[in-house]
């Protein structure tokens, strides 16, 4: 059973939600179990990875001889209900959601995907982006692969059934020596579900066991909402199979240096998930009090922009012995359907997501932090709200390096146009935004919020432009329409 829905193209809206951040690709999700309400674990697995992606959801589940799917466009909640659930039975799933980097937001590039091979039926769900995936496909095309989606997760599926001659974990593994980018994979199989972590770690995959059943997630986030255990994470080039005679694992054979991508601690991923030995929310704390080393101020409070620059503001407040208050009340209801204000109700648009709390900013010097200025789109909006609520001097503090390079391994900055750190000089940028102070931290001081390791265990491309994978000239260029 393959269930789609809806196959009009969905555009997020511009303005409240396609805000100054930078976005990640996706989430995934799955789990093998025999005797679990399978599909309704994945959905809360994928509940709790909602903040990865919300352009589309979608769940695929085996009962040993068939694969069946639903997936569509929205939310979780809005994608699936209990009917829908009740048909997704089996002993295994993967699930996905997504937001688009290569691929448009389309129906039909919703994910899992599932297709036949000459050896059954493979299920697979991507987080990432491959960057010689223009190559890839016209090298596939030519030997006769036909492709339906926009996927760089199509061409992986094909990439792996052109291998598959013999077992499923040698048709990875070949593919694995092709394949350049970033990738976390969650592959099914009738009878197995595999993860698959590229060589550098670029982006993050764990496993977990629940009772005698084992789970497998982008975050930990995720199997502490099911009620799953953290066992560790996949290390980079590592592939995981589960099965009926448990867990076993298979190192490839172009295994780098770790290179997680930095941007997960910054923003990406949820607070209370641990990534690589490191738990997010101590990080962000950790950089805030980094901030308040590199710069001084002569202020009130300390107030964030939430959610995400929270932890960084209480890291500064505690540094730097000056107050935290909540400043700013983030609206937690904007759902992704709404009636999208004109070009001339910007500002009502953001204060429909940030509503200030006048009592606390009025007539106050403040530190605000946030986890970063991408485009500069929002952040003088919001400066200008605060000094609406009477606040007296605002400095404007980041808790990421200015962003210099494009990204190409799974967020959506795909061209250095769009930087608004490439454009204008730092005082330059403070005036754009209209703010008293503005200070990013420092490459160095990010890396010595990390007690282990060091630059060399992080991907920091955006920031320096030192690519752990040689970047095609095609690559963010090519699009499959």
């Amino acid at each position: 059973m393959l269930s789609n829905n809806n196959t009009q193209p969905w555009s997020q809206p511009e303005g409240l939600l396609s805000d100054d951040k930078p976005h990640e690709e996706c989430g995934v999700f799955g789990i093998y179990s025999s005797d679990l309400d399978i599909a309704r674990l994945t959905y809360f697995g994928l509940y709790a990875l909602q903040h990865r992606g919300q352009e589309s959801a979608g769940i695929a589940v085996s009962d040993g001889k068939n694969i069946k799917l639903h997936k569509d466009m929205g939310l979780v909640p809005e994608v699936f209900d209990d009917d829908i659930l009740n048909r997704l039975t089996g002993k295994m799933a993967i699930g996905h959601v997504r937001y688009s980097t290569t691929g448009s937001s389309l129906a039909i590039n919703a994910q899992p995907l599932v297709v036949h091979y000459s050896r059954g039926m493979i299920g697979l769900a991507h987080n990432g982006n491959i960057t010689n995936i223009a190559a890839l496909r016209r090298t596939l095309e030519a030997n006769g692969s036909v492709f339906q989606s926009t996927l760089d997760t199509e061409v992986i599926v094909n990439l792996i059934a052109r291998y598959a001659q013999s077992s499923i974990e040698d048709a990875i593994m070949k593919s694995m020596i092709d394949l350049k980018g970033s990738y976390a994979l969650l592959v099914m199989t009738e009878d197995k579900l595999i993860g698959v972590r590229d060589p550098f770690g670029i982006r993050p995959l764990c496993l977990g066991k629940k009772g005698d059943d084992y789970v497998l997630a982008s975050e930990s986030c995720a199997l502490d909402t099911i009620g799953a255990e953290f066992i560790r994470d996949v290390e980079p080039g590592e592939i995981v199979i589960i099965d009926e005679n448990g867990v076993s694992s298979l190192r490839s054979t172009n295994r780098a240096e770790k290179k997680t991508c930095v941007f997960e601690y910054i923003y990406f991923a949820r607070p209370d998930s641990n990534i690589d030995g490191y738990n997010v929310n101590l990080v962000r704390r950790e950089m805030g009090r980094q901030l308040a080393r590199e710069y001084k101020a002569d202020v009130d409070l300390v107030i964030s922009i939430p959610d995400s620059g929270t932890a960084a503001a209480r890291g500064y407040a505690e540094e730097s012995g000056i107050p935290f208050e909540e400043g700013l009340l983030k609206n937690r209801y904007i759902g992704r359907t709404f009636i999208q204000p004109s070009q001339s109700m910007r500002e009502l648009a953001v204060k429909l997501k940030l509503n200030p709390i006048v009592p606390v900013l009025k007539g106050k010097r403040l530190v605000v932090v946030d986890d970063s200025i991408v485009r500069g789109t929002t952040s003088g909006r919001i400066i200008r709200m605060l000094r609406d609520a009477g606040a007296k001097e605002i400095h404007m503090l980041v808790s990421s390096p200015p962003v210099l390079y494009a990204c190409h391994y799974g967020i959506d900055i795909s061209t250095r146009d769009e930087l608004i750190a490439v454009q204008k000089k730092i005082d330059e940028i403070r005036d754009y935004i209209g703010a008293d102070g503005l200070h990013y931290i420092s490459l160095e001081g990010l890396i010595k919020c990390f007690d282990k390791g060091g630059q060399k265990g992080f991907c920091t491309a955006c920031f320096c432009g030192n690519y752990p994978i040689e970047i095609p000239e095609e690559a963010g260029k090519f699009v499959f329409e």
